[in-house]
């Protein structure tokens, strides 16, 4: 047998035990059909065989993120870029920018400012917008997502005022004095302003997702569990899917507000082919370390008056996981305080004694403010925690937000590797970074808490083989053997070579999804 695409001269890391390393593999079809020598190989090469001679080049199994908002990565491309300001002035200076090229009266909108780098030492206000932007309604969301900054024209079109009450779930902030709305709207508060701004079409929706996938798939990534937030996105994906423009493989994770749908139509987890398979089902039950809305069972250490929210009380969480449980749907419960984790693992506890079924993967996505206990709780659960990295190095504040003791807790990827506990890595773009490099880099060089640092091959299975683990897919991804998807991220260089800090200079040479090339680089 003939195959239809031959790497060879390569330094192939195929993530198989059995058989770690390899110089060639062979692909009939989107299958590999042979990992071995280059003559091992040779017998695969007939005349219309594609040979591509990699001249040394380093080959891993197509990296995975298992967390990533595509779409609003998408939205974000087209949106003011506010990632790295470091002080108010500079948001104001990018703002006017926008707003020299846009009509008066238009939304502007924008993402990625963080208090914490601002160099002012607090949160920007409706008033400092108003000053370049009197005339035009702006909504600037933080990094985190689960806080905004809205300006005057905005709030008047919300009609958020003095006496305008937050949901159950959200704040609104006040100036202390007068106690008008500041402009920070926090977690559901945030929905006030969003609501009465016209979304982008279906049409603008799919260029913004076809943008996003670009950019994946030139970072290196061959598979992503996509946070979809409406069967618009769904119906997008599948769009792109059938234009041959979505490029790489997806793993849906669905919010929790379409459990009935699914319910009703009989959809589990796993429905669907290597292409597009419904995932899990997305719990958030608290916000963000960033926005202090994670919800802690002690207070802030620097904003001794916050401790947080929950987003659902214990009786509500209880009915919407048993629900998605009994359907045969995986969930992927967002917490990130270690209140949230409590209750969670409460749940999950309650749940699962009830109601047992093996290996039901439930998945905590960021499980941040941990301790030895909830570890210890975890591994009993057999439950999988997905895990973004690259916080370690934009949450820089962790020590000063929750104190030393609590800081040591967080993010402990290499306590829960070594107690067992199934990792798998991903981005929470649009908040981070899309390049899982960056996370694999920031997992290996960790210096603020370097007991919990990784080593390289221990970061690189968080994105292939435990990545593909935390899907149900483990048996047709995440490693380069015989039988698996002919899914390949080529890098310039070996990750175990170079040295860490390195780690994020190394280049994405080529992607290749079942056995096609769909990157290429410069």
């Amino acid at each position: 047998m003939h195959a239809d695409l031959v790497l060879i001269n390569a330094n192939i890391l195929t993530m198989n035990a059995s058989q770690p390393h390899a110089r060639a593999v062979a692909v009939q079809g989107d299958r590999i059909v042979k990992a071995g020598s280059s003559k091992d190989i040779k017998a695969y090469i007939g005349k219309k065989t594609k040979v591509l001679d990699l001249r040394e080049k380093t080959v891993i199994p197509g990296l995975i993120d298992t967390h990533a908002h595509v779409t609003a990565y998408g939205k974000s491309l087209t949106q003011i870029n506010l990632r790295g300001v470091n002080s108010i002035k500079e948001i104001q200076t990018r703002l006017l920018k926008r707003i020299q090229r846009t009509p008066r009266g238009q939304w502007i909108l924008g993402r990625g400012w963080d208090q914490d780098r601002l160099k002012e030492g607090r949160y920007p206000t409706r008033w400092d917008l108003d000053e370049v932007s009197p005339h035009n309604p702006v909504v600037l969301t933080r990094v985190c997502g689960h806080l905004s900054v809205a300006n005057s024209q905005a709030l008047e079109k919300a009609a958020i005022t003095g006496s305008t009450q937050p949901p159950p779930s959200g704040q609104i902030d006040r100036d202390v004095r007068t106690k008008e709305p500041t402009g920070i709207l926090r977690e559901d508060a945030m929905i006030l302003v969003t609501k009465i701004i016209s979304p982008p079409n279906e049409e603008e929706l799919t260029e913004a997702c076809s943008l996003a996938c670009q950019k994946a798939v030139s970072a290196g990534l061959t598979s992503i569990h996509w946070l979809v937030n409406s069967p618009t996105e769904i119906r997008v994906i599948q769009k792109l899917h059938e234009q041959k423009r979505l490029l790489l493989r997806v793993y849906l994770i669905i919010p929790v507000k379409l459990l009935d749908h699914l319910v009703e139509l009989g959809l589990k987890t796993g429905f669907g082919n290597t292409a597009i398979r419904i995932g899990s089902i997305k719990i958030y039950t608290d916000g963000s370390l960033g926005a202090r809305t994670a919800a802690l069972s002690q207070p802030y250490h620097d904003k001794p008056s916050r401790q947080g929210l929950l987003l659902y009380t214990s009786e509500e969480l209880n009915i919407l996981l048993e629900k998605a449980h009994k359907a045969g749907l995986q969930l992927a419960i967002h917490a990130i305080g270690d209140r949230a984790i409590e209750m969670v693992l409460n749940q999950l506890e309650k749940l699962l004694k009830e109601t047992p079924r093996q290996d039901h993967r439930h998945r905590i996505e960021h499980a941040s403010v941990l301790n030895e206990q909830h570890i210890q709780r975890l591994k009993r659960l057999n439950a999988v925690v997905t895990v973004q990295p690259h916080f370690v190095v934009s949450d820089f504040w962790v020590p000063q937000r929750l104190g030393p003791h609590r800081a040591r807790w967080v993010y402990p990827f290499k306590t829960l590797i070594k107690k067992g506990i199934m990792t798998c890595g991903g981005s929470d773009c649009p908040i981070e970074p899309i390049e899982p490099l960056l996370g694999i880099y920031a997992a290996v060089t960790r210096e603020a808490l370097p007991e919990e640092r990784i080593t390289i091959d221990e970061a690189l299975r968080l994105y292939t083989s435990d990545a593909a683990f935390a899907s149900f897919e483990e048996n047709i991804k995440g490693s380069i053997e015989v039988g698996k998807l002919a899914d390949f991220t080529v890098l310039s260089h070996d990750l175990r070579e170079v040295a860490p800090r390195e780690i994020k200079n190394v280049k994405v040479e080529m992607t290749i999804v079942g056995g096609q090339a769909v990157y290429i680089g410069t």
